[in-house]
């Protein structure tokens, strides 16, 4: 079985607090630096469509910053309206301070 994992940041790139938007394949992809732990889930808020790169980190949420939505960056979940659909997470791996993200995570 082929290892669908591919590099798209190094640990020093993201600080706790930060986050980076990266192309994987032909998906948008947010990686966040939740308190030194990684998270990837889609760029595009699953109400309106916006970058969410854009937006805000407030505690374990990212908010969108075209209305507002707000999403468990955790969990992927629609914390907030207008947005109710969940965002798709990936499955993440550090190996030797390289980022890795792999398929969308399904369990």
């Amino acid at each position: 079985m082929p290892d669908d994992f591919v590099k798209v940041a190094q640990t020093d790139d993201l600080k706790p607090g930060q986050m980076k938007a990266v192309d994987v394949g032909d998906d948008r992809v947010l990686i966040v630096n939740l308190n030194g732990s990684y998270h990837a889930m889609d760029d595009t808020c699953s109400h309106a469509f916006a970058a969410l790169s854009e937006g805000d980190i407030v505690g374990g949420e990212i908010e969108c910053p075209l209305h507002g939505a707000t999403f468990d960056i955790a969990t992927g979940e629609a914390l907030s309206p207008p947005a109710s659909q969940p965002l798709t997470l990936y499955q993440v791996r550090v190996e030797d301070g390289d980022i890795l993200v792999g398929p969308p995570d399904t369990g």
